[in-house]
């Protein structure tokens, strides 16, 4: 009967190869972190700058002291933006149950810095026409004296349906409610809001909030928006 041939080398316990696979898995792992701890520091800028931006600091205007490794001091206000954009939210609210007492049909829409009041122009402006009606311009007045202290910048921005216009005057859409918003920048001009926070802008029929097919919809586009950006 033949001998059973010893074996030369003793058989590896199961246990040691899982071992020893977890260790090279965790050796892999660590040369991933490695590999990826290598910072870029014009990337490093990038993030630093759109954190420090969007919690309401001042923007980095020096890339040069990141760059060169310097430290740079962040100018990090507590809770700003959120606070703000609750105090402009409030006093816009306020500003709208104003023109809603009076008559008017409007709406303050929030979306992410931004904050717009739409004023529906029906009750504003005759059909056709940039000069909004005499008993209106009391209470324009009175939303830019309760909003111009602030200072905002503030975009005043013209739409329209989409009926084509038929007047001597205005060619198109576009350009009648580019004079609106105008026409509306300058009496905020007038009763004392700085300036070089002001902007006009006509959209036309272009940014429909709704689709132009009743003649609801149709009055719910025709609208004149004043747009606050928190984020400038």
């Amino acid at each position: 009967m033949a001998r059973k041939k010893k074996e030369e080398c003793p058989s590896v316990p199961g246990w040691l190869v899982s071992f020893g696979d977890l260790m090279s898995l965790l050796l892999t792992f660590f040369i991933l972190l490695y590999s990826m701890s290598t910072i870029s520091l014009e990337k490093f800028y990038q993030s630093i700058r759109g954190l420090t931006e969007a919690f309401g600091g001042r923007t980095l205007q020096n890339k040069e002291t990141i760059i060169q490794g310097k430290k740079v001091n962040l100018n990090f206000p507590m809770y700003p933006k959120i606070k703000k954009k609750k105090a402009v939210q409030k006093k816009l609210n306020d500003i709208k149950q104003m023109l809603e007492n009076a008559g008017f049909k409007a709406e303050v829409v929030s979306h992410g810095s931004t904050i717009t009041l739409r004023l529906f122009s029906d009750k504003i402006f005759p059909p056709g026409k940039d000069i909004p009606y005499k008993d209106v311009i009391p209470y324009i007045m009175t939303f830019c004296e309760k909003l111009k202290d602030s200072s905002l910048p503030l975009i005043i921005v013209g739409h329209t349906d989409n009926t084509p216009i038929k007047s001597k005057r205005f060619s198109n859409n576009l350009e009648l409610s580019a004079s609106r918003a105008v026409n509306i920048l300058r009496m905020f001009i007038k009763c004392g809001y700085d300036e070089k926070a002001l902007a006009a802008e006509g959209r036309g029929e272009f940014e429909p909030i709704v689709p132009n097919d009743t003649p609801q919809n149709r009055a719910k586009n025709r609208r004149i928006e004043f747009v606050i950006d928190l984020s400038v």
